[in-house]
C-alpha cells in the first residue's frame, strides 16, 4: 500500500475511528437523555434568534411597538404547542422515518411527498447556515476576531460538525449532549435569577442600551401596513418552531419503543422552548433591551463605534452585573447549542436523503451508510450546501433568515393534509368505539394543526416572498425538477433492463485485438491471454506516432517466436486514440456481427505518482471504447515491484489467527479491520 494510501487511511480513521460492522446498528440506537439533545438542540436553540429578530422587526416602527412583543411571544408559543401536538399524532402514525415525506406521500401522492421532500431539504440546508452565523454573531458579542471574520468561523464550525456526525450517531450524540445541557441550565438559571432580582428583589436591572432611542425608520405606520409589520415579526419569530420535524424524520435512530420515546422527546422540546422562548421576551423588555438592524445610524445616544451585542448577550451582561464568569458562561453556552443546533439537520437531511434515494428520486449513493453506519454522502453533501449558503450570504443571520422557515412550514401544512386524510380514511374501516375516539381525536389535533400551519404559511409568504424567501421557493422548485428528472431516468433504465423480450444472441465470430507499443513483459502477458480466449481471429495492433521506435517494434517482432501477426497503424497526427477507435469501428462495420475484444496492457503500481506516470493512454482509449456496440475492453493487468507492497499488506487474517500467531510474522502487528 502507498504512503499516501496508508496515511489517508490513518487520518480517516483518527478522525472518524474505525468502523462499524453492519450488524452493529443497533448499538447505534439512542436513549431518550441522548436523543433530546441531538435531534432537539435546533428548536431550542432558536430560542436565541427568534426573539431577537421579533425584536429587529418591530424596531423600524420605533421603540412603541415593542410593546407587541409578548403578544407575538405567545401567537408564536401557541403555533408550537399545535404543532407539537400534532406530530405527536405524526410519529405513532408513520414511525418508520419517512416523516412528512411519507405522509404526504403516502395520503396525497408523490407529487405531493416531493414537494415536502424539496421544501425539507432546503430548510435542512438553512437551519445549518442560520445556526451556524447566529453563533458567530453571538460568539462575536465576547470575541470581537470572530466578529470580523464570521465567514472562517462558520465553515470551520460546518467542517467540525462534519467530523463529528461522520463518527456515526451515538457519539455525536454524546459529544452534544453537554452543551445542550449546558445551554438549557445556563439559560433557566439566568431567566430565574433575573425576575428574581426585579420582582422580588426590587432591582434596578437595565441593558446595556435601555439608556439609547430608536430611531424609527416608519414611525407613522398605521392601519395595513403596521398590521403587516406585526405579521412579518411573528413570521420571524415562527423560527422557533424550526427543528419540530426532525423528530419525525428520525424515529428509527431512538431506542425501542420508538414511536413513544420519538413523542415523549417531542412533548420535552415543546416544553422546554416554550418557557425559554416566553421568558427570554419578557426579561427582554422588562430590562430594556433594544436590537436594530445598523446601530450605528439606527440607535440615538450610542456612543461613535459602538458594537451591538445579541440580544441574549445584553440580558446575560445586565443580569449577572459584575459577575463576568456568568456572562462568558451563557455567552459560550449560546454560541455553542447555535452551533450545534445545526446538527438536528446533520441528523435529518441524510436520513430524509436516504429515504428519496430509496424511492429512486436522489442517487443512489444517498442511501448507503458510511463506515460509521451514518450516511455520509447525505452528511458531506448537507456540508457543501450550507458552506455555499454562508459565503453568499456573508454569514449575515438576518439576511438568511427571510430565506428560512418557508420550507418547514410548506411541509408542516402539507404533512397535516396528509394526517387529516390519513385518519379519515382509518375511520371509514375502524369499527373499535375506543379506537375510533382516538382516531378523532388526532384528527381534530391534526385539523387545528392543518390550519394553524397554513394560516402562517400565508403569512410568511406574503410578508418575507419579496425580502429573500423567493430564493428559497425557487430552490425547492429546482430540486423538485432535479428529483423528477432522477426518478425519470432510474425508470428508463429499469425498464430498459427488465425487458424480458431479450434474446441471448451469441456472436458469429470473435475478433481480438492486443495494443502494444512495445515488445516487452506486459505485451507478452497480453497476449497470452488473448491467445488463451481461443478467438477467431487474433491479430496485435501498433500505432504509428514515431517512425523509428516502429520499424524498431517491428524488427524485434519479427525476429521474436509470436505467431500473432502484427498490424501498423498510420497516425499522421501522432494520435494514439483516434485510430484506434477507427479501426475498432472498421471492423464492426464490415462484420456487424462479429464482437471486437480490444486487450489492452495495464501497470498495476504502488505509489501515487506512478499512476501519473503510466497508464493515461491506456486509461482514455478505454474510456472511448466502452461507448462503442460490440466492442468489449478487458485490461491485462502487469504488477511492478512496487506493488508488492499493497499485496502484503492486503494478507487476510481469519477470525483467532492473530490470537494463535497464525500469518503474523515476528515483531509485526496485524491490525484486521
Amino acid at each position: 500500500m502507498s504512503k499516501v494510501s496508508k496515511a489517508s487511511t490513518a487520518t480517516k480513521r483518527l478522525l472518524l475511528g474505525r468502523p462499524f460492522r453492519s450488524d452493529t446498528l443497533g448499538h447505534t440506537l439512542l436513549p431518550k437523555r441522548i436523543a433530546l439533545p441531538v435531534f432537539a438542540s435546533d428548536a431550542m436553540s432558536s430560542v436565541a434568534y427568534a426573539p431577537q429578530e421579533i425584536f429587529l422587526v418591530l424596531s423600524v416602527a420605533g421603540l412603541s411597538a415593542y410593546t407587541y412583543t409578548p403578544w407575538i411571544g405567545l401567537a408564536v408559543a401557541l403555533v408550537m404547542v399545535v404543532v407539537v401536538a400534532s406530530y405527536r399524532q405524526n410519529v405513532h402514525a408513520y414511525p418508520s422515518g419517512g416523516g412528512d415525506y411519507e405522509v404526504a406521500t403516502t395520503n396525497l401522492g408523490p407529487t405531493a411527498g416531493l414537494t415536502v421532500g424539496s421544501a425539507l431539504l432546503v430548510d435542512y440546508v438553512l437551519t445549518v447556515a442560520v445556526s451556524i452565523a447566529s453563533a458567530a454573531e453571538n460568539i462575536g458579542s465576547a470575541v470581537p476576531f470572530v466578529q470580523t471574520h464570521k465567514v472562517l468561523f462558520c465553515i470551520f464550525a460546518i467542517v467540525l460538525l462534519t467530523a463529528i456526525n461522520l463518527r456515526g450517531l451515538r457519539e455525536s450524540g454524546t459529544a452534544f449532549a453537554i452543551p445542550t445541557y449546558a445551554f438549557i441550565v445556563g439559560m433557566v438559571v439566568m431567566l430565574a435569577w433575573g425576575f428574581l432580582r426585579v420582582y422580588v428583589f426590587g432591582d434596578d436591572i437595565h441593558s446595556e442600551t435601555a439608556g439609547y432611542e430608536i430611531k424609527a425608520e416608519q414611525d407613522h405606520l398605521i392601519g395595513i401596513a403596521f398590521v403587516f409589520l406585526i405579521a412579518r415579526a411573528f413570521s420571524s419569530g415562527c423560527a422557533a418552531l424550526t427543528g419540530v420535524e426532525a423528530i419525525s424524520n428520525g424515529v428509527p435512530a431512538f431506542q425501542k419503543p420508538k414511536s413513544r420515546n420519538a413523542a415523549t422527546t417531542l412533548l420535552l422540546l415543546g416544553s422546554i422552548s416554550i418557557v425559554l422562548l416566553m421568558g427570554i421576551i419578557l426579561l427582554a423588555k422588562e430590562i430594556g433591551v433594544k436590537y436594530v438592524s445598523n446601530p450605528a445610524k439606527d440607535l440615538l445616544g450610542a456612543p461613535e463605534g459602538y458594537e451591538q451585542k445579541s440580544l441574549i448577550a445584553q440580558i446575560a451582561h445586565a443580569v449577572f452585573g459584575g459577575f463576568t464568569p456568568g456572562f462568558y458562561f451563557v455567552t459560550v453556552v449560546t454560541a455553542l447549542i447555535l452551533v450545534l443546533a445545526a446538527n438536528t439537520a446533520f441528523n435529518g437531511f441524510p436520513v430524509l436523503g436516504s429515504v428519496l434515494a430509496q424511492d429512486r428520486y436522489l442517487p443512489r449513493q444517498l442511501h448507503t451508510r458510511g463506515d460509521r453506519l451514518a450516511f455520509s454522502n447525505g452528511i458531506l453533501f448537507l456540508a457543501a450546501a450550507a458552506i455555499a449558503f454562508i459565503v453568499a450570504f456573508g454569514a449575515e443571520v438576518t439576511a438568511l433568515i427571510q430565506l428560512y422557515i418557508v420550507g418547514v412550514f410548506v411541509s408542516f401544512t402539507l404533512s397535516q393534509i396528509g394526517m387529516v386524510k390519513h385518519w379519515t380514511r382509518h375511520l371509514k374501516t375502524e369499527r373499535d368505539p375506543s379506537a375510533r375516539a382516538r382516531m378523532i381525536r388526532s384528527r381534530i389535533i391534526n385539523t387545528i394543526g392543518l390550519l394553524m400551519t397554513g394560516s402562517v404559511l400565508i403569512i410568511v409568504l406574503i410578508t418575507k416572498f419579496l425580502a429573500g424567501a423567493w430564493i428559497a421557493i425557487v430552490a425547492m422548485v429546482a430540486i423538485f425538477g432535479l428529483m423528477k428528472l432522477i426518478h425519470r431516468h432510474y425508470a428508463s433504465v429499469q425498464a430498459e433492463l427488465d425487458n424480458s423480450d431479450y434474446e441471448a444472441v451469441l456472436p458469429s465470430r470473435t475478433h481480438s485485438i492486443v495494443l502494444v507499443s512495445t515488445l516487452h513483459l506486459p505485451s507478452r502477458r497480453a497476449l497470452a491471454f488473448a491467445r488463451a480466449t481461443r478467438p477467431d481471429t487474433l491479430e496485435a495492433v501498433t500505432v504509428n506516432v514515431d517512425d523509428r521506435d516502429t520499424r524498431k517494434l517491428v524488427a524485434q517482432w519479427e525476429d521474436s517466436d509470436i505467431t500473432v501477426p502484427l498490424k501498423v497503424i498510420a497516425s499522421p497526427y501522432r494520435e494514439v486514440t483516434r485510430p484506434v477507435i477507427d479501426y475498432v469501428r472498421r471492423l464492426r462495420r464490415e462484420s456487424p456481427r462479429d464482437v471486437v475484444t480490444v486487450f489492452i496492457p495495464e501497470y498495476v503500481v504502488g505509489h501515487w505518482w506512478e499512476q501519473i506516470l503510466h497508464n493515461q493512454s491506456a486509461l482514455r482509449l478505454k474510456g472511448r471504447l466502452l461507448f462503442e456496440p460490440g466492442v468489449m475492453v478487458p485490461s491485462v493487468p502487469w504488477q511492478l515491484s512496487s506493488s508488492d507492497r499493497r499485496k502484503r499488506d492486503r494478507t487476510y487474517i481469519a477470525p483467532g489467527d492473530t490470537r494463535r500467531g497464525v500469518g503474523t510474522l515476528p515483531g509485526e502487528r496485524n491490525d484486521p479491520q
